[in-house]
């Protein structure tokens, strides 16, 4: 199904009622079962990941079909390797494609049983899940945290615990820390020194826990309210202090396009306070690559330059999300360039044969780049967006919300 999103105004107001965030949800599903904990998990997400990965944590079947659900894939491998019993894990054809042979890899060395049933370093797997031993592994920190995360969860169940040495920059440290903040919630100790996280064995305590809303989802309507000429947003389930790296954004904005961010019980209010003049936009997303997307659409909307680095995972998400956005941006004329590896720029001047009155951007089974270009329809007037509920992956209610602020979604057919 395509979509052509559409605005007469420029205004944002109303409330938005954000989805649970996919991160915290998904680490707290393995965590519980870790845990063998019948305490509930309140404000679980209802995306397709955190969906996925609910039912397959209970569920009666060994074959396990994730679809898109990287996260799903990356944190079940580790966690079935020590489930005894024969499991089948596969996914889609975008997932047989993205890699997961280091992650298998360093399973293996704790004595994993983990076999490729089609191409060599990538899903689908067999898994025979034994009782694994610790052990002191090195891995490059530049690779995607899920593989750390999905390492760091199990370790605590392992005999002997275990000790990662994180070798190279570490991309994502956000996310490593959301999980260990979790993990200290449901009672296990770690020792983080330098590039060294070591975590014995002990056991899980089962808690109740309540997720809060998602900084990523939030990051759609940091863009709408920026480019907006009036803006008074309520995101209710936000908070300012979170457990989630993406909340940096809340400064970012502040500081780049004088968005203000207040926190009135449990809501973050966004208002215009006031001007600021840039004249190119420069930031590090190694943190924080999830919402690269929607700044790269933000900048091209305030008409920006700008140069963004620590873009390298991008290339292992959904899809390669490096091509995509060199891609679709050139529908808005904007010919983005990547000077190196994990960097992407523009210098602020548009082709204007390469214009479209009516873009339609394609997603590329990303749910990302849907809502990423959606804010084209406030600058431009209109976009569409192909297979647009791809969104469901993270956000299933998005275009609802994008309908409570004024926006016309219609149904087109491709």
């Amino acid at each position: 199904m395509n979509s052509l999103l559409t605005k007469t105004d420029a205004v944002i107001c109303g409330e938005i009622v954000l989805p649970a965030s996919k991160s915290i949800s998904n680490r707290v599903l393995i965590i519980n079962a870790l845990s063998y904990s019948s305490c509930p998990v309140k404000n679980l997400s209802n995306c397709d990941d955190s969906r996925v990965m609910n039912q397959i944590l209970d569920s009666n079947s060994n074959h396990f079909d994730i679809g898109h659900a990287g996260t799903a894939m990356r944190f079940l491998t580790a966690y079935l390797s020590k489930i005894v019993g024969e499991w089948h894990l596969t996914g889609s054809e975008r997932m047989q494609q993205r890699p997961i042979s280091i992650l298998v890899d360093a399973l293996r060395k704790m004595g994993a049983q983990i076999e490729y049933t089609g191409l060599e370093g990538f899903p689908p797997l067999k898994i025979t899940g034994t009782a694994l031993k610790g052990s002191v592994l090195e891995l490059d920190g530049s690779i995607s945290s899920q593989y750390i995360s999905a390492l760091l969860m199990i370790a605590p169940t392992v005999q002997g615990g275990l000790t990662l040495r994180l070798m190279n920059r570490i991309t994502s440290r956000s996310y490593i820390e959301m999980t260990l903040d979790l993990m200290k919630k449901f009672g296990i100790m770690y020792h983080w020194s330098g590039n060294e996280i070591r975590i014995e064995a002990q056991n899980y305590k089962p808690i109740p826990y309540t997720v809060e809303a998602d900084w990523t989802g939030a990051s759609y309507w940091y863009a709408l309210a920026a480019l907006s000429q009036h803006c008074d947003l309520n995101l209710k389930g936000l908070y300012l202090n979170s457990l989630q790296g993406d909340a940096i954004q809340a400064d970012w904005y502040e500081k780049y396009f004088g968005l203000r961010s207040r926190q009135e019980g449990d809501v973050v209010r966004l208002t215009k306070s006031k001007a600021v003049t840039l004249k190119k936009l420069t930031l590090n997303f190694i943190e924080n690559p999830d919402i690269a997307q929607t700044m790269v659409v933000l900048a091209i909307g305030k008409k920006l330059p700008f140069h963004f680095s620590g873009l390298k995972t991008l290339k292992i998400k959904e899809t390669d999300r490096i091509f995509a956005l060199i891609s679709e941006c050139a529908k808005l004329g904007v010919r983005l360039t990547e000077p190196a590896e994990g960097e992407l720029a523009w210098d602020g001047s548009f082709d204007e044969y390469l214009v479209q009155k009516i873009p339609v951007f394609a997603t590329y089974d990303d749910h990302r780049m849907a809502m990423a270009f959606a804010p084209v329809a406030l600058f431009n007037g209109a976009a569409g967006i192909e297979d647009a509920m791809v969104v469901t992956k993270s956000y299933p209610l998005f275009y609802e919300n994008l309908r409570q602020v004024g926006f016309n979604v219609e149904t087109v057919t491709p």
